[in-house]
């Protein structure tokens, strides 16, 4: 009888301690794949984050390159457009004297629409009015009088 209650008490007692086991087993690898899991997941938004910023900088670089195109494309249409005044030269005289004459009247008409426009805007809208008129004006006015003027020689 002692070996039956010996071999209960063995088997009784594998039993509770590997149900224990098995139970305390699974609760930590419970735990180990919650870490695992919470680990992936912040190298994701990290990965998210690097490729959010290298997007947003390929995105400025784009941007950039296109300023650039239309700062170079500014150039090479003021460039074409002196050797095209430079290309008519004195050989058409007439051409010449029909821009000493109108030159005068539009600058004129540029400052007096830039005039109107200014009076006819909303007060907050005056600033930005007289910045953009102001500049395209002078800009004119140099253009038409400055160094692409008719050229005089010194007597």
């Amino acid at each position: 009888m002692g070996e039956v209650i010996s071999l209960a008490a063995s088997a009784a007692g594998g039993g509770v301690f590997g149900l224990i086991g098995t139970v305390i087993g699974r609760v930590a690898g419970y735990f180990e794949q919650s870490q695992a899991q919470a680990h992936e997941q912040v190298r994701w938004q990290h990965e998210a984050q690097l490729v959010t910023l290298q997007m947003e900088a390929r995105r400025d670089a784009t941007e950039a390159d296109v300023r650039q195109a239309e700062t170079a494309g500014s150039w090479k249409g003021l460039a074409a457009s002196i050797e095209a005044e430079a290309a008519i030269g004195d050989s058409y005289a007439w051409v010449n004297a029909v821009r000493a004459l109108t030159r005068p009247v539009l600058t004129l008409l540029l400052w007096l629409i830039t005039w109107l426009v200014y009076t006819g805007a909303p007060e907050p809208e005056q600033a930005r009015i007289v910045e953009t008129a102001s500049f395209a004006a002078t800009a004119a006015t140099l253009w038409w009088f400055g160094d692409r003027g008719t050229k005089r020689m010194a007597r």
